[in-house]
């Protein structure tokens, strides 16, 4: 990893999402949905990411297909989903860095939030693969991102809770929130390119 990529302070940054991790991964195992808020939050990432338009209708049977079996989603899934989705989109669109993953709160074991960062980070991959299959155009930054995620997406090692380990933890996780959209900034499609004035479902 290449410290210029990495914002240049994260202290004060909220890093779990609009959508409570804790609660919302407690919805989809209820739905019978078998895989975190992070994971599916990384894949949404992934996708918007790896150049799928904004407007795409098509999205949410995709997902079903990758982490539900190709069963559909009960209602309450969806309307979770979609509203996670449309935050998303919002915040890779605005300008000033907005993304915010989807993690545990703060105070929760340093492995927990470890485990759901990876399991983020193996989402996006997961996503961008959907639609983008050819690096050869893509810039050196992000080839070596997308290489960056896939040796996070690999470690399994417990990690100590104690402060060295903790601000290690925490360039990781701004590492990948600002290389998560570097490669929506390259690849992603904008509003124009999705020829809709808003990615808002209502």
């Amino acid at each position: 990893m290449t410290k210029s990529k990495q914002s240049s302070s994260s202290e004060g940054v909220k890093h779990h999402s609009y959508s409570n991790y804790e609660s919302f991964t407690s919805m989809l195992k209820k739905q019978n949905v078998i895989v975190d808020a992070s994971e599916v939050q990384g894949i949404l990432c992934g996708m918007l990411a790896g150049g799928m338009n904004i407007d795409d209708r098509e999205w949410l049977g995709a997902l079903t297909d990758v982490i539900n079996q190709s069963d559909p989603f009960s209602e309450t899934a969806k309307q979770a989903i979609t509203q996670m989705y449309n935050q998303v989109c919002q915040e890779f669109i605005e300008a000033d860095f907005a993304l915010q993953i989807c993690l545990p709160e703060d105070n929760t074991p340093l492995n927990t939030r470890g485990i759901a960062l990876i399991n983020w980070v193996q989402g996006f991959l997961l996503g961008f693969g959907l639609h983008q299959n050819d690096l050869t155009k893509c810039s050196g930054e992000v080839k070596e991102a997308l290489e960056d995620f896939s040796q996070i997406a690999k470690m399994d090692e417990a990690m100590e809770d104690d402060e060295e380990s903790e601000q290690a933890f925490l360039e990781v996780l701004e590492y990948v929130r600002i290389s998560a959209m570097l490669c929506f900034n390259e690849l992603g499609k904008s509003l124009i390119d999705s020829r809709q004035q808003s990615p808002i479902v209502h």
